[in-house]
């Protein structure tokens, strides 16, 4: 529901922050009062000032969506206040989105880690960076211009993958694969990205045909993985999967399985180094 206190005061407060200089305005004559103008930020947001002064004053007809946008864009909102704006209407804020962006304190964060292998992903499982220690671990990252060569499309299309984890596993990861598919598929309907990649595994593998009319779906926050690595051999790992506040980018962080040699496993493969490691995830 609309909180119209809340949403005029909100609307006042962030006129009054701005200056003609933020909007691309000179300053002009003297101002009688802080901040922009009603009818300045009603022309910013393509509205009536009338009706933008009856917004302020908790009155009129409740603002649609579209309306809602724009005034976020005319008060210059940040994301947080953009979204605070949406709440404030009644209405659920859009997705967000990373596009793709890690940020620098993620991987100084990461890199930090030296004894646990860490990578960020998109929520279609394309890996976008991941620390040394991973390198070597999980194998390096590989990439292609002018494809997204995402976990998944790989798992059920490139056979090459499966070696890296025991025979039997593999009905597991699948299913694991497809239901986080299903999740992110659902989320964002109609996204390009997300129905390419459905739509071309559909095509391409009967196993996905399979799983996928299942109809099961899961987000996967925590997982067991055994890797087969041709160094120090079978490798227990605990996957904590931690998902960004935009839902689209997560990092997974592979900590030693309690009870077998993972660790010292992991502490061998940093003295290693990458060598001739070219087996990728």
């Amino acid at each position: 529901m609309i909180d119209r206190p809340g949403l005029a005061d909100f609307l006042r407060r962030r006129r009054e922050l701005l200056r003609p200089a933020d909007i691309g305005l000179p300053e002009g004559v003297r101002r009688r009062t802080p901040g922009l103008r009603r009818d300045e930020v009603a022309r910013l947001a393509s509205i009536s000032t009338d009706y933008y002064a009856r917004l302020e004053q908790c009155r009129g007809a409740n603002p649609s969506e579209a309306i809602v946008a724009s005034l976020a864009r005319a008060l210059r909102c940040d994301l947080d206040e953009r979204d605070h704006l949406y709440h404030l209407a009644g209405f659920s804020p859009p997705a967000r989105r990373s596009g793709g962006y890690v940020r620098p304190g993620v991987m100084r964060l990461l890199d930090r880690l030296d004894d646990v292998p860490a990578c960020v992903l998109t929520d279609l499982g394309e890996v976008l960076w991941q620390n040394a220690i991973a390198d070597v671990a999980l194998g390096p990252a590989e990439q292609r211009a002018g494809r997204v060569r995402t976990i998944a499309w790989k798992w059920f299309t490139e056979p090459g993958l499966r070696a890296r984890f025991p025979e039997e596993d593999w009905p597991r990861h699948s299913l694991a694969h497809v239901t986080d598919l299903r999740a992110t598929y659902s989320r964002r309907a109609g996204d390009a990205d997300v129905t390419g990649l459905v739509h071309g595994l559909l095509e391409r593998s009967e196993e996905f045909r399979g799983l996928w009319e299942r109809h099961e779906v899961a987000v996967h926050r925590f997982d067991r993985k055994r890797f087969l690595h041709p160094e120090v051999g079978l490798l227990h790992l605990n996957c904590e999967i931690l998902l960004s506040p935009e839902e689209d980018t997560r990092v997974l962080a592979f900590f030693p399985t309690e009870g077998t040699d993972a660790r010292e496993k992991l502490d061998l493969l940093r003295v290693i180094g990458a060598q001739d490691f070219r087996a990728t995830l």
